[in-house]
């Protein structure tokens, strides 16, 4: 430390709060010393079965307790205060810390926390912020889950984790090892608080039981420390100790159980099915009224309960936005930031570089390390350099430096002159060797490595690839191409374990280069010849060796270190070590890179010591070992992880026989992680008994690119340890240090790394941008300029300028001088005495809304949260996502086998809530996935960027997930208030007239009578007085063709079953009606309903009906196997048209009178049922005639999408109208073939299956869709045989197609499928037209010969149910771009194609003749301009005349149908839709030769959805989520109460289940600026669609919330 007052150059004057380290050990609940020892000895016994994986969670604590039971009565203590009360006084305390000082045995318990990523402090805060969230008991709703979702990994993953327990890179530790209660709660160097000691015997020894259980036998038992007298106590040491079972009893979250539904019908079984109402909904009126309602569903059930507890979550306050909204202007979205006048700013001066000691010369020190191994090898040629372990840490080898420098020697001499033929050289000096050695076989490599730096060669060192599928092996192949690697050298034993393929050889990994393997066991080697030297040079800037680096990417990279860098940093590292000649050092990392490398293999070589390599596998199995060795050999330096340090407390037994007084220096490789300080407080506490000392603990910092950064120098006895900082978090994610002293929860205590290394000079410049200086406040990141250090990144020249060549510039942007510096990785800060702290890593920085956060911090949060026995410690990986403009953070981590589900969940929601408090960041996601399953790194860490690239593959598979957007998107654009239209509809008129615009409206052509006669005969069969009812036309087609063939009924094999002439038809026509006239009770003009399969019997009865002057009602049949669902419509349908008499068939006489239709409907009550199969030939007295044709003709009953059943009339005038549009539309006469898959019950399916034939005379060939699902290409191969023209089909019949024959079409070309012929194939529907479909459609079947302009749709509604149909004359249907953004503000704005966020519409075919259309807004009733959106209003001969409904709603009757225009041609009578669309002219002509008016529908009004103040139609938001995820089949969307669900159809494997949810929310989010609300997967087929294979959304709707789903999982997103 610097004197009092006198700051060191380049050193920040800061407040640094002085804490003294302490060494008293704490004591919770009972004193395990007094135990005797036999018993101690058995408990020790089951802790490492524990933390070896060989017993459960459970297990563990019931062998515990049979062994504690005897002791457990007598030593009760009684329980602390936990409430308020005066702190400890210092005279308690002291007391208390005497009584401890008797009992040096350390004791160990099942108290469950990470000592590595734990101080004191933090733990304390975690709780204390847990503690405030008790107040409000906070009630979040689990996520349903059906039980066969929670699939476990294999079965191996019931043990914990192989290699969970470690971590080479990734500073993660032991899974499933228990923490010492002995310092778990003592407090660390840098507290004098012990508040953390709660966690306690309380919270190990019951950690079966549930929170809320009362803990009788066991209690919360905290001693604090005396205070140092001389020390000024940091801020937060007053605070009392919190009994964290306490704390979270009261922090209960109520979670709903769970049951299981049953199941929805499958989507075979097409149903529509009408919520319980049965009439247009007023297009004025929303949907709120009813929603709230949940149509009859009641509130209490359990999904509402959840979502009403979802909502209260919701409603908490937020936290204030980190920044001010967007405003969502039509443009862009342009993010304000508003700059918060309370962030803490930097306001110290600029940093001074900071200058090591120089490098001082010793003069004997070896130019080079070559040159140190022949002066060894020759001079002490019997002196150990190297012992290797066996498994069981037994010495296995012990290799001198005579024979590692005759073994090297050897190796250099083959590998110049020996690998080609002939003695031909293949390898020169320079060229880049692979070095692939096991990290159990540290002696084959070390002969490697000096081999190749002996024959010049630059060794590579890599990782063993252990599968093809090795994660990362690709980029470990970019390395190895990078730096032109040809040859790579291993170990027999190595190379027999390598994958092979079935003839043998090395597999060829995926990304590599081709290599060729050379073994470089002695046996293989050829001694050189005596004449035979190697060439030592003097250290130059050529690369000596290439080190791996794998950055935040994933991306491996080789950092080359120069001859001169090597031995300059071996030279700096003996000076800062004090290394001296024939040392022992014990060495536990990975000898191919870093701290293993320089100090193991290195620099030990260059001072002659002897090192002892513990490799991963002998600490996996005797987690002890090192310790072990260092006793052993007497070592004076150790060389090791916090993991190791975690691990000796981990296995401790009570050896008495172990020591560490010889060592000197005990080197912390990864001392730099702020949460090291932990775990060396907790380490020194422990084996303080066993001769540690405190000031041989140094940790240091260190990057591949800049080596060692710096260390801490061994201190001399009897001095005070260096300070510790108490940095606010708050502070650190602003990029500044403030010592924390107001809110305690968020502080981080940091230990320093020691000083620069000797001949090193060091800037803090800011980590982003140009390299600026720091000021002395400022978190910046460490750059480094010496000579040891790496030079590049192997060819890779763009990325080495920016890391390896970096020159500091000062406040004004001006270079600080000529020499370049190397960028180190780390973040940090020079503190006083020119120590050096480091508070993270560049690469772990997670920027959050302009807010740094260190993932270090927050894993270490996560851990602090108990119980801990829900996850595997050291396996969370931390990492952000992009989501709409900013990053997200995501925590993953591996459940433990044994973690229930509620466990689960409540320790996710208390991590939530931690992290909130403490770090002030809303966590984005939180998924814990089985054991085993997060992707490794060769040492056993997390590979951190494999596991975010399988998170945003979707690919993770977890177990459990919770979604956090509400609380962690703070940028929404502002909610659209709604202006109130100021300007009346006149004046729009006006203003578009002025601004050049056209009104928006378009015409089909006239439906004018033909003058020409010749032309009428050859069209129409009869005289120019166009008949005015069809029934006419029957008869007299019946008297003029009787033998012309109008229908042709199909099966699924595509023979005809049934035929009808016009006669066969008429007469049909008259047995039925003879039938109606003759029973008694039917009156004319009475309803009668047409209950009959898609076929000819339908068509017959339905002209019966009007033969008879009765009013047909077609309704779909019953499923037979579905009852109780189908038959309540058929019901209703009945008892809504008050129809007198039933005409159906045999089959379905029988079911309406069966057992299981009296299960769902009144069978008693039905109208007269006729049986029309078996009726006897009769004819009617007399053909009904109407008096007008103004008469209702038939009703059209049909269900919505929104689940209303409508049903319209429809007068014969209209009909005769329709058909004949359709006839000209099409150009239809008596020598044409149609062929017809769809449903014939209601829209424009009927009027094509029933009507037209009749009315133009053409054929019409009929293929009941269900004969589809029984032979998917019935309808192509029938295109093919009749050679069909002209074909009308729904969405469903070509899904069916598209998904069932896509990957058919050779076989169907084999079977002579040729659909050539086919000049028109028309989607009948009443929805904006799925282009995607279409689309695939005429692409699949193109190569069938269907023509790419075939494929067409048509628009209708319930007005009007044709008013679009591209018919065989007008221009191609057109494509318009527009902006999404601009539709959900209703308004249209017309983009390039491929525009962001631009959607395809498609015209709805042309305008049928007869009919116009008008544009205009649904609130002003004016219409609007072209290209702009409003309801389509039409007008036409064959609109509907009016709704039946049994009420007579006539406000609804007023307002859909016969409706004004409030301005601009007040007289003609319009009728509204209900689809919002838009018309624009294009640049093609009509057959009028006019200019073509395009009419693009966008969707309907009843279906939109108000959210945010914005219109969204549910369909852009479904294919966004269809797009998300391989395995969403389809998708559906809904509101409850303002909150958005969605359903997704998983058609993948259950366990793909839960990687839906992140992926759902966040394309939501990103493309439609909406939170999802509740995400609900389901399996294929539940959600329910229409006849016309529409969705029925509001159907779903009321499944899911009278929990009738059976959903796979159900996820509330918080």
């Amino acid at each position: 430390m610097a004197e009092d007052g006198h700051v060191a150059d380049g050193a920040v004057p800061l407040p640094v709060p002085v804490c003294p380290p302490r060494d008293s050990r704490s004591s919770a609940g009972m004193d395990l010393a007094t135990l005797p020892k036999e018993v101690r000895d058995q408990l020790a016994e089951l802790e490492l079965e524990l933390s070896e994986g060989d017993i459960t969670q459970k297990g563990y604590e019931k062998k515990r307790g049979k062994l504690l039971a005897p002791y457990i009565i007598q030593n009760e203590v009684p329980p602390l205060q936990s409430g308020g009360g005066a702190a400890p006084t210092p005279s308690s305390s002291g007391s208390s810390t005497s009584h401890h000082r008797h009992s040096h045995c350390p004791r160990r318990s099942g108290g469950t926390r990470d000592e590595r990523y734990r101080s004191d402090v933090h733990t304390e805060a975690v709780q204390a912020a847990l503690a405030q969230h008790k107040e409000e008991k906070l009630a979040l709703p689990m996520p349903t889950k059906r039980r066969s979702t929670y699939i476990q990994s294999p079965t191996d993953t019931h043990t914990p984790p192989d290699s969970s327990s470690s971590s080479d890179d990734d500073e993660s530790s032991g899974a499933g090892l228990q923490s010492p209660d002995s310092w778990l709660d003592s407090g660390p160097q840098g507290s004098t608080s012990s508040s953390s000691s709660s966690s306690s015997s309380s919270a190990s020894h019951s950690d079966h039981r549930s929170p809320h259980a009362p803990q009788t036998h066991m209690h919360t038992h905290t001693h604090s420390p005396a205070p140092h007298p001389h020390t000024p106590l940091p801020p937060h040491s007053h605070s009392q100790p919190v009994a964290l079972a306490e704390a979270f009893a009261h922090a209960q979250i109520e979670v709903g159980g769970a049951c299981p539904g049953q199941p929805l019908l499958q989507r075979g079984s097409r149903v529509d099915r009408p919520t319980n109402t049965h009439r247009g909904l007023s297009r004025g009126q929303s949907r709120g009224s009813m929603m709230e309602t949940a149509d009859g569903v009641p509130v209490s059930s359990r999904v509402s309960t959840k979502i009403q507890q979802l909502l209260n979550t919701l409603k908490r306050p937020k936290r204030p936005p980190l920044s001010d909204f967007f405003t969502d202007d039509q443009q862009e979205i342009v993010e304000v930031p508003r700059p918060d006048p309370n962030t803490p700013r930097p306001e110290g001066r600029q940093v001074i570089p900071v200058k090591g000691e120089p490098l001082g010369v010793v003069s004997n020190w070896p130019p080079s390390l070559q040159a140190a191994l022949a002066r060894w090898g020759a001079t002490q040629g019997k002196s150990p350099a190297l012992t290797a372990l066996d498994i069981t840490g037994k010495p296995l080898y012990t290799l001198t430096y005579g024979k590692l420098w005759s073994r090297s020697l050897k190796l250099a001499y083959t590998l110049l002159n020996k690998l080609g033929a002939k003695n031909e050289q293949v390898l020169k000096a320079g060229d880049r060797v692979a070095l692939v050695y096991p990290n159990s076989d540290p002696g084959m490599f070390w002969v490697a490595f000096y081999g190749c730096l002996l024959a010049e060669l630059i060794p590579v060192p890599i990782e063993v690839p252990l599968s093809k599928k090795d994660v990362g092996s690709g980029q470990v192949g970019f390395q190895l191409g990078s730096c032109g690697v040809c040859f790579a050298l291993t170990s027999e034993t190595c190379l027999k374990g390598l994958p092979k393929t079935p003839t043998g050889e090395i597999l060829q990994f995926k990304g590599w280069p081709r290599l060729k393997w050379v073994v470089t066991d002695s046996k293989y080697l050829t001694k050189p010849s005596k004449d035979w030297q190697p060439h030592i040079p003097t250290a130059n800037t050529d690369p000596a060796y290439i080190e791996y680096k794998v950055s935040k990417e994933g991306t491996v990279m080789g950092v080359a270190v120069s001859k001169v860098g090597m031995v300059t940093h071996c030279q700096a590292l003996t000076q800062a070590c004090n290394y001296t000649e024939g040392e022992t050092m014990v060495n536990v990392l990975d000898f191919k890179k870093d701290m293993g490398l320089w100090h193991g293999v290195l620099t030990s070589v260059m001072n002659r010591i002897h090192t002892v390599s513990v490799p991963y596998a002998v600490m996996k199995a005797c987690p002890l070992s090192w310790v072990q060795r260092v006793h052993i050999h007497k070592a004076r330096v150790a060389v090791v992880k916090c993991r190791d340090l975690h691990w000796a407390m981990m296995s401790h037994r009570e050896q008495r026989d172990v020591s560490l007084a010889s060592l000197r220096m005990l080197i912390v490789a990864d001392g730099a992680n702020p949460w090291s300080v932990s775990s060396c407080d907790a380490f020194l506490n422990l084996f303080q008994a066993y001769g540690l000392k405190p000031e041989v603990i140094c940790p240091c910092a260190s990057s591949a690119e800049a080596m060692t950064v710096a260390i801490r120098r061994p201190g001399v006895p009897g001095t005070p340890l260096p300070a510790r900082a108490v940095l606010s978090l708050g502070g650190l994610s602003h990029g500044v240090i403030r010592v924390n002293t107001e809110d305690k929860n968020s502080a981080l205590t940091v230990q320093d790394v020691g000083h620069v290394m000797p001949g090193a000079l060091m800037c803090i410049v800011k980590p982003d941008g140009p390299p600026m200086l720091c000021k002395t406040d400022e978190i910046g990141e460490l750059v480094v300029n010496s000579r040891a250090g790496g030079t590049m990144y192997y060819g890779l020249p763009g990325l080495t300028k920016n890391t390896f060549e970096v020159i500091p510039v000062n406040a004004s942007g001006a270079p600080i001088g000529e020499i370049p510096f190397v960028r180190s990785g780390l973040l940090g800060f020079v503190g006083p005495g020119s120590l050096i702290f480091v508070v993270g890593k560049a690469e772990g920085l997670l920027i959050v809304s302009g807010r740094r956060h260190n993932a270090d911090d927050l894993i270490a949060t996560a851990l602090a949260v108990e119980p801990i026995k829900t996850v595997y410690r050291g396996r969370i990986a931390v990492f952000s996502v992009t989501v709409f403009y900013d990053e997200r953070i995501v925590i993953v981590a591996e459940q433990r086998p044994d973690a229930s589900e509620e466990d689960s969940f409540q320790w996710m929601s208390r991590v939530l809530q931690a992290i909130d408090s403490i770090h002030l960041v809303g966590l984005y996601c939180l998924a814990l996935v089985p054991a085993n399953t997060l992707p490794k790194t060769p040492l056993g860490g997390i590979h951190l960027s494999e596991s975010k690239q399988l998170f945003l593959d979707g690919a993770l598979h977890p177990c459990n997930i919770l979604m956090c957007p509400h609380s962690s998107v703070t940028n929404l654009p502002k909610p659209r208030q709604k202006q109130p239209v100021g300007v009346g509809p006149a004046s729009i008129m006006l203003g578009n007239l002025v601004a050049g615009k056209r009104i928006a409206h378009a015409a089909g052509r006239d439906l004018g009578i033909i003058e020409d006669q010749d032309l009428v005969r050859k069209l129409c069969m009869w005289p120019t007085v166009m008949h005015q009812f069809l029934t006419e036309a029957l008869q007299q087609r019946a008297q003029t063709d009787p033998d012309h063939v109008l229908y042709v009924l199909l099966n699924s094999k595509g023979t005809a079953v049934c035929t009808a002439t016009c006669m066969q038809l008429h007469k049909r026509a008259e047995k039925i009606a003879a039938a109606l006239m003759e029973r008694s009770g039917i009156n004319t003009g009475e309803n009668v309903i047409l209950l009959y399969p898609p076929g000819i019997d339908l068509i017959a009865a339905f002209y019966g009906c009007l033969y008879s002057g009765c009013i047909p009602v077609t309704v779909r049949p019953p499923h037979p196997q579905n009852l109780t669902a189908t038959l309540p419509t058929v019901r209703m349908i009945i008892d809504v048209s008050k129809a007198a008499c039933i005409l159906t068939t045999q089959f379905y006489v029988k079911i309406l009178r069966s057992k299981d239709a009296s299960a769902s409907v009144n069978i008693k009550t039905w109208p007269i049922i006729i049986d029309t199969d078996d009726l006897p030939r009769k004819r009617p007295a007399y053909v009904y005639k109407p008096p007008s044709a103004d008469m209702v003709a038939y009703l059209d009953f049909s269900v919505s999408t929104t689940g209303m059943l409508t049903g319209v009339k429809m007068s014969h005038a209209a009909v005769s109208a329709l058909c004949r549009s359709i006839k000209l539309q099409c150009e239809l006469y008596s020598s044409r073939q149609i062929a017809i898959c769809l449903d014939p019950y209601c829209g424009l399916g009927f009027v094509l299956w029933c009507l037209a034939s009749v009315y133009s005379g053409h054929q019409s060939i009929l293929i009941p869709p269900a004969e589809l699902e029984l032979s998917l290409g019935v309808w192509l191969s029938v295109l093919t045989q009749y050679r069909i023209r002209d074909t009308f089909c729904s969405y469903s019949v070509m899904e069916l197609c598209t998904k069932g024959l896509g990957g058919q079409t050779d076989a169907l070309k084999a079977r002579g499928v040729n659909l050539s012929c086919v000049r028109s194939c028309v989607v009948v529907a009443e929805e904006r037209p799925r282009l995607s479909l279409t689309h695939s459609f005429s692409k699949l079947f193109k190569d069938l010969g269907l023509s790419p302009r075939a494929v067409s749709t048509t628009f209708g509604s319930r007005v009007n149910i044709a008013i679009c149909l591209q018919g065989t004359t007008g221009p191609d249907p057109s494509t318009a771009y527009v902006d999404m953004k601009s539709l959900r503000h209703d308004r249209v704005r017309l983009v390039e194609r491929g525009a962001p966020q631009s959607l395809p519409l498609v015209e709805s075919g042309t305008i049928l003749p007869g009919v116009r259309v008008v544009i205009v807004n649904p609130e002003t009733r004016g219409p609007v301009g072209d290209s702009h959106l409003g309801e389509i209003w039409v007008n036409s001969p064959h609109t509907a005349t009016g709704y039946y409904t049994i009420y007579d709603e006539e406000n609804l009757q007023a307002d859909h149908f016969n409706v004004h225009l409030s301005f601009g041609d007040p007289h003609t009578l319009w009728s509204r839709t209900g689809y919002l669309g838009f018309v624009k002219r294009t640049e093609l002509t009509d057959s009028s030769g006019g200019r073509h008016d395009a009419l693009f529908v966008v969707g309907s009004l009843d279906e939109t959805l108000e959210l945010r103040g914005l219109r969204y139609h549910p369909i852009d938001i479904e294919t966004s989520v269809s797009r998300a995820h391989r395995s969403i089949a389809e998708s559906a969307v809904f509101t409850w109460t303002n909150l958005l669900v969605v359903v997704s159809e998983l058609c993948g494997s259950e366990q793909d289940a839960l990687d839906l949810v992140p992926l759902v929310t966040s394309v939501v989010l990103e493309e439609h600026h909406l939170i999802v609300g509740v995400v609900v997967v389901v399996d294929p087929g539940v959600i329910p669609i229409n006849s016309r294979g529409e969705k029925q959304r509001m159907h779903l709707r009321d499944s899911f919330l009278a929990d009738q789903l059976d959903p796979i999982y159900v996820a509330y997103n918080m």
